[in-house]
């Protein structure tokens, strides 16, 4: 009898747990948030707007766009037509999660070095196996690990790395030089080129290999991406990435290898710096020694903070990820503007020529590219890696005139603000290098309106390395060719996740 009352009990409590979680919350915070003004449709039962969501991106995923920069509702449809139904004050339902739009750049900057009150959100798990590491941590633990890489992106050590950048660009050049005739012009998708000189340099100058050692866990980064992605625009049920679906199973298989792999680098290179043959000036150098448990300093044994194994696995994945993807968009978005505005092209190429001639860049010169500069600050306001940040808020708070709820998650789209005219000009949509010719400070008209890499203490770790290796490879493909775009180039801005041409990037190369 005992044992009846107990199962009843528990299947009573799981099902208030469930009537909790599908409607009592999600209607006290719909109500919490149109008390204060905030719109947005009703919401329905579990899945809230995510069947619309999805049905929306998908149609606009399947039309190219005429050549405009302004694409907010090809990669973000729903929010566009929430904004235009409901205002910017509105909301949409991630199932029974409201998502509250924050379009204010000054709002924005407040959650984002607000970094405690405004998390990361835990919203599917299987995200983290994609991007772990550093970007998932929140606490001391965020600390504690932001310390100990912060070292391998210091400016020193990106000095050191330049050889690595040489010898990667090169290669790209070499094989882009063997297709191009020396008079005439050959037509090409740059971004697979693009995409494989990113992931050379960061195995390169982050881990110590060759492309070539990483090609296999790029490939699976990559699958397992994408899987992921198609997860992004339907409702995460707890416990369904235990059950064993082919997706579910193929995930699994996909991070079992990626592990074992980056784990094989780890201990080679172990072997290699108990050897004394190795280093540890790179990113996997420095992780492998924050990993010992009791490191030897003037013949005293001490105790620091350290990474399991584990831990530094994730990490060499994030950046394996991270430091591939954000740069090699950065570049072809760049080519695909230089190529439709030919002007500010033969102006970079003449500044890189005055700066180097015909000589590999080097870092003080790389430092002295204005021109260079400009265009990328503007390729990245116009076309930044991360169009959309989300937090969630964990306890009641205030953001402005707002005050939102436990458990409302909170859109930043970066986007919006790098197009609203209130701070970029009546032009924001227009490509103009020229409004960063003072700075970012002055382009900004001093409000910080600019977050190509996020803002705050969490400001992306990687944005001066991905900064240094576009100039150097913007440089040196200048320095060899000029192109435009191609007649059969598609405009089609796409999130997956990050933002990249969907049908690549068909440029025209000529032989200086």
């Amino acid at each position: 009898m005992g044992v009846i009352i107990l199962a009843g009990a528990g299947i009573l409590a799981a099902a208030w747990r469930l009537f909790d979680w599908v409607w009592r919350r999600p209607k006290s915070l719909e109500r919490a948030l149109r008390r204060q003004g905030l719109s947005g449709n009703p919401y329905r039962l579990l899945f809230g707007d995510i069947r619309d969501y999805s049905k929306m991106l998908t149609e606009a995923k399947s039309k190219p766009i005429p050549f405009t920069n302004d694409y907010f509702s090809r990669v973000r449809p729903f929010h566009h037509q929430t904004i235009n139904n409901y205002g910017k004050s509105s909301f949409i339902w991630l199932g029974p999660m409201p998502m509250v739009q924050v379009t204010e750049p000054e709002l924005m900057r407040e959650v984002l070095n607000k970094f405690n009150d405004y998390q990361k959100p835990k919203t599917n798990p299987l995200f983290a196996l994609a991007v772990p590491g550093l970007v998932q941590y929140e606490g001391d633990k965020w600390s504690k690990h932001r310390k100990l890489i912060n070292p391998a992106f210091h400016m020193e050590k990106l000095k050191v790395m330049l050889p690595a950048f040489h010898a990667s660009c090169d290669e790209m050049i070499t094989k882009l030089e063997e297709m191009v005739p020396r008079t005439g012009s050959h037509e090409l998708d740059v971004w697979p080129y693009l995409a494989t000189l990113t992931a050379d340099v960061i195995s390169r100058a982050a881990f110590g290999s060759n492309y070539e050692d990483g090609r296999r866990i790029f490939e699976l980064l990559r699958e397992q991406t994408s899987l992921i992605v198609q997860y992004s625009t339907s409702v995460y049920v707890p416990g369904w990435r235990y059950l064993p679906t082919k997706t579910n199973r193929r995930l699994s298989t996909i991070n079992i290898e990626i592990q074992t792999m980056i784990r094989g680098l780890i201990n080679k290179r172990k072997q290699e710096m108990e050897a004394g043959e190795g280093h540890n000036d790179d990113l996997l150098g420095l992780l492998i020694e924050s990993s010992v448990d009791i490191i030897q300093k003037n013949g005293i044994s001490m105790n620091f903070d350290k990474m399991t194994v584990n831990e530094v696995i994730d990490e060499c994945k994030l950046f394996y990820f991270a430091g591939q993807e954000t740069t090699s968009v950065l570049l072809v978005w760049t080519m695909i503007m230089l190529g439709k505005h030919q002007d500010w092209q033969e102006q970079a190429r003449e500044e890189v020529l005055r700066t180097f001639g015909n000589k590999s860049p080097d870092f003080d010169g790389l430092n002295h590219l204005k021109t260079v500069t400009m265009i990328l600050y503007e390729v990245l306001r116009l076309y930044p890696p991360v169009v959309e940040l989300r937090r969630r808020v964990y306890n009641n708070i205030n953001l402005g005139k707002l005050s939102l709820p436990a458990g409302a998650l909170v859109s930043l789209p970066i986007i919006l603000a790098h197009y609203d005219h209130q701070f970029w000009g009546e032009d924001a949509e227009e490509f103009k290098p020229e409004r960063f010719s003072e700075g970012i400070s002055k382009a900004t008209k001093g409000n910080v309106s600019f977050f190509p890499f996020s803002w705050g203490p969490r400001i992306c770790i990687g944005q001066n390395f991905a900064l240094v290796e576009a100039k150097f490879a913007l440089a040196m493909i200048l320095q060899r060719f000029c192109f435009e775009l191609s007649s059969s180039y598609t405009h089609a801005p796409s999130t997956s996740p990050i933002l990249q041409p969907q049908y690549g990037a068909h440029i025209v190369l000529r032989r200086l």
